[in-house]
């Protein structure tokens, strides 16, 4: 019987070693992504409770915008129902067509984390079934940022409250003085400069309603904002 011939050994290079061969290992695009444009997912920066969180939890693309009068009253009971934490509070809330903003108090990170994951799952289970849409609805984690002055707390105040007057305002729309969002906790917020008087049936209504949001427990959002310079 003829010997087979004996295959001289080749070194392989760096670059042959991971050339994609179809039978699995390395493939292009494997391993971690350059350029990361999401949320880390290191540990979450550690801040003193007296400090108030501006959280930012936006969803993915292609899902209806959550200002539909269904997905506003699912956003308000949760928060209701699962913001009240002892360690954990939303005091405000804003919801636009593809995210939204929360006002929180947390006794720490940690809390925060806990609190804000029992909020996502209440929240996705909610809003998919007033979709009508199923699978992953947020895109990220959350993004927090620790408020440490009265001008902080102000200007988020302002920008959470005011956010959709704000929108209507670069698109040309005249609302009323008295135009509350809502799509926010403006209709019960108590720190105006003047008493709002709702123009409208389903304002009035509205400010009827319970408040769906905590009451602020820290100096920053009682007392401290209000003799903010802005």
């Amino acid at each position: 019987m003829a010997r087979s011939k004996a295959r001289n050994a080749v070194q392989l290079s760096l670059d042959s070693a991971r050339r994609a061969t179809g039978r699995g290992g390395w493939r292009p695009g494997a391993g971690r992504p350059r350029g990361r444009t999401t949320c880390s997912h290191g540990a979450r920066a550690a801040f003193p409770a007296r400090f108030p969180q501006h959280v930012t939890l936006r969803v993915v693309p292609g899902v209806a915008s959550l200002r539909r009068e269904g997905a506003l009253r699912v956003v308000r009971r949760v928060i209701e129902a699962g913001g009240r934490r002892e360690d954990f509070r939303v005091v405000h809330f804003n919801v636009q067509g593809n995210h939204l903003h929360l006002l929180c108090e947390a006794e720490g990170a940690a809390a925060l984390g806990r609190g804000m994951q029992g909020l996502n799952v209440r929240l996705a289970r909610g809003l998919n079934a007033v979709l009508g849409r199923k699978g992953q609805l947020f895109a990220e984690r959350y993004h927090a940022r620790a408020l440490r002055t009265p001008t902080e707390v102000r200007v988020v105040l302002r920008y959470v409250l005011l956010n959709s007057r704000r929108h209507a305002a670069e698109r040309g729309e005249t609302l009323s003085r008295y135009w509350l969002d809502p799509g926010s906790s403006a209709p019960w917020f108590d720190g105006w400069r003047q008493r709002m008087c709702p123009d409208e049936p389903w304002l009035e209504e509205l400010m009827a309603r319970p408040c769906p949001t905590a009451r602020a427990q820290t100096w920053l959002l009682t007392t401290g904002w209000k003799g903010a310079v802005y």
